[in-house]
């Protein structure tokens, strides 16, 4: 499955109910709620020796993708657009790849 795929996808399931602003809100608001589901269960993984579930995480992050999609398509942005921005800002940032010493350095 492509990125346009998935976002073709998931704008079928979007509240027909919410406006622009409304969908563009809910969706920021769950990426959120979704980021913090996914630290939840990483946090209890690293401080409270509960077992990684990586089913729990999958679930997670698809519900964080959902709502990344909707926000960019509500924005008018492609996730195939959202990523190459991104992959071009990581390369300028870390042209050699990650090192610590180009993350201090870091002008990007």
């Amino acid at each position: 499955m492509t990125l346009d795929d998935y976002q073709t996808a998931a704008a079928r399931t979007t509240n027909p109910r919410l406006s622009d602003k409304e969908r563009l809100f809910d969706a920021a608001a769950g990426l959120a709620e979704e980021a913090g589901e996914i630290l939840g269960l990483v946090r209890k993984h690293v401080y409270q020796a509960h077992p990684l579930s990586t089913d729990e995480i999958r679930k997670e992050l698809g519900d964080a993708l959902w709502c990344l999609t909707i926000t960019a398509q509500t924005a008018g942005i492609s996730l195939e657009q959202v990523a190459a921005a991104n992959a071009t800002k990581l390369c300028a940032r870390y042209p050699e790849g990650y090192s610590d010493a180009a993350s201090t350095e870091r002008r990007v």
